[in-house]
């Protein structure tokens, strides 16, 4: 999910490097434009320099290429004349982008596929090799893959079979229409190429539509309470804290695919915090008020209306870190309405960001600073657009030969729709999170300063229940388990499948698996395995979605069942449905 504003705007960085991929992508390359906020450019630049102060290893790699080059005419020709020889470069056969036969059966064709995987290998050669610092090296390298994505043969449609042969099939309709979503993208979509269509979602009609009424509003939230479901409730209600860089139904997304419904279902009260998207005018918003006038507002309203003693809290990415952040501000306040807390794809300790690491320098955030200062927020499609770059072939080429080359429409898909449907993100408050978390890595220290307190996050005693996704490329799940190490109560990690996104979406179904380590998190005892290494030596992988193990465990702390709560309070009276006003802002 795209849960994390990164600090640069892929929005606008285009025409250089689209010039330097030599024409490929077209209009929907000022999705790099702004990388240089990054520092992608000056990487490759020190990379080129280096390699020019020490050529040996360049000139090795253009040896290599050039005898590479050599021999792919005459592999290609044994192939027409029914010989396998071995081809100079090894060519990955799950690469979907030259999954049609003819990139193997046509010698052209096939010439053309190691000709770009000769030319792939040099470039990585080149940049690999230079003698770089660390993160100026982790750019480079992500740049020189980026340029090569932009380059494939398949990005083009004369060397595209299957699009040929989709526009002989359709007598050139297939072109017509690729034309046509080419300039409607041009014209409507920043030249980014659509990933989804639409049209046929609603919020509120067919998007985060589990029956609910406002109870709260403040300048910042909302909040929701679900109606029960159940003749009989848990006493314990559940909070929601979804991440503000997003908005808050990706935990109700749509019938049989919401976690919060599935909850409700579960004998559950249910509340949600919806956040306002922030205009320009509350670019001093800080996460200070995030965490006053969100959770522990939340808290406030909750326990007037349902009288319950403690709450349990379910905080998704980066509200899942304010969740936490919150249970211990709240402890160490002597306060101890927190109950059990799930931290569903979170990351407490930033040593380790994985591929966000290589956005989150302290240039790079200087850049973005001054960037907010003047805009007063950073804008959502900066974040779609740096997680398209982080999967390009995915998130950006494939629909660049579905859309434009294949004219093709892009799917309908609930997921795709939501994560559209972007957000902004306050400056003050993002300067602080980049730098305090990403940059300083404050919370994971105990250094971190909010509300006029310093977080201790081993203060945090109560059950914790930590999921992560195996394919999150946003919160490795390696650095979600470092979460395990830095609270005190028991805790209980599972690996689910799918990413950052569908691993939140995750409905029991046939496909759905989790993993586990048996036991762990019950009674008093802490989670066992000290690393993830050494957790995932030991974890049973078991059929079923997490929602249910995680269903288990939540209703062990839940309390006894009982007549569902009244729907708002005197105090807090229900102001009108859900989803509200705020998810459409």
């Amino acid at each position: 999910m795209a849960d994390m504003r990164l600090p640069f705007d892929t929005q606008d960085t285009s025409d250089t490097v689209a010039e330097r991929a030599a024409g490929v992508l077209g209009p929907e390359s000022d999705l790099f434009e702004d990388l240089d906020a990054a520092g992608f450019g000056e990487a490759l630049r020190l990379a080129l320099r280096a390699n020019l102060t020490h050529p040996a290893a360049a000139l090795s790699a253009s040896v290599q290429l050039a005898a590479d080059l050599t021999r792919i005419p005459i592999v290609s020709a044994a192939r027409w004349v029914g010989r396998e020889v071995e081809p100079p470069v090894a060519l990955d056969p799950k690469d979907r982008r030259f999954a049609d036969p003819a990139w193997t059966a046509n010698p052209l064709y096939y010439a053309a596929r190691l000709t770009y995987a000769a030319a792939s290998r040099f470039a990585r050669d080149v940049v690999g090799s230079a003698q770089l610092e660390p993160d100026v090296a982790r750019k480079a390298a992500m740049a020189t893959d980026l340029l090569i994505d932009a380059a494939a043969p398949t990005n083009l449609l004369p060397l595209n079979p299957a699009a040929l042969k989709r526009a002989f099939d359709t007598g050139g309709a297939s072109l017509v229409k690729g034309a046509r979503n080419f300039v409607d993208d041009l014209v409507n979509n920043g030249g980014r190429p659509r990933q989804v269509d639409a049209s046929g979602f609603e919020v509120g009609g067919n998007l985060a539509v589990t029956p609910a009424k406002v109870v709260y509003r403040n300048e910042l939230m909302e909040l929701l309470q679900y109606e029960p479901q159940t003749e009989q409730v848990h006493a314990v209600p559940v909070l929601c804290s979804p991440p503000w860089i997003n908005k808050y139904y990706i935990m109700d997304l749509a019938p049989g695919r919401s976690f919060i419904e599935w909850a409700v279902r579960q004998g559950r009260t249910v509340f949600a915090i919806s956040y306002l998207n922030p205009s320009k005018e509350m670019a001093g918003t800080t996460m200070d008020d995030y965490l006053v006038h969100g959770p522990r507002t939340a808290l406030d309203v909750i326990t007037d209306i349902t009288g319950a003693e403690t709450v349990d809290i379910v905080g998704l990415c980066l509200g899942g870190a304010l969740t936490a952040i919150t249970a211990a501000y709240l402890t160490q306040a002597g306060d101890d309405r927190v109950g059990a807390v799930t931290l569903i794809n979170t990351m407490l300790d930033y040593a380790e960001p994985g591929a966000l690491g290589t956005f989150t320098d302290t240039r790079t955030v200087e850049r973005l600073e001054r960037k907010m200062a003047k805009e007063g927020t950073l804008a959502g499609a900066s974040m779609a657009g740096t997680f398209d770059v982080l999967r390009a072939n995915d998130l950006i080429f494939n629909y660049v030969v579905s859309n434009w080359l294949m004219g093709q429409d892009p799917p309908a898909f609930d997921i795709l729709a939501w994560n559209a449907d972007s957000t902004r993100m306050p400056a003050a408050m993002h300067a602080f999170y980049l730098r305090n978390f990403y940059i300083d890595n404050k919370l994971a220290a105990g250094t971190l300063e909010i509300g006029g307190a310093t977080i201790d996050l081993s203060a945090i005693k109560v059950p914790v229940y930590v999921v992560s996704a195996i394919n999150d490329h946003i919160v490795p799940w390696e650095s979600a388990y470092r979460s395990v190490g830095l609270v005190s109560g028991p805790t209980r990690f599972v690996l689910g499948n799918g990413g950052h996104i569908a691993g939140i979406v995750s409905p029991p179904g046939p496909k759905a698996w989790h993993m586990v380590v048996a036991g762990s998190g019950e009674g008093d005892g802490a989670v066992g395995p000290a690393t993830a290494k050494a957790w995932r030596e030991v974890a049973e992988r078991r059929s079923g979605s997490w929602w249910e193990d995680w269903t288990s465990w939540s209703q062990a702390h839940a309390g006894p069942k009982r007549k569902p709560p009244r729907t708002g309070s005197a105090e807090y009276p229900v102001l009108g449905d859900g989803p509200g006003r705020y998810v459409h802002s």
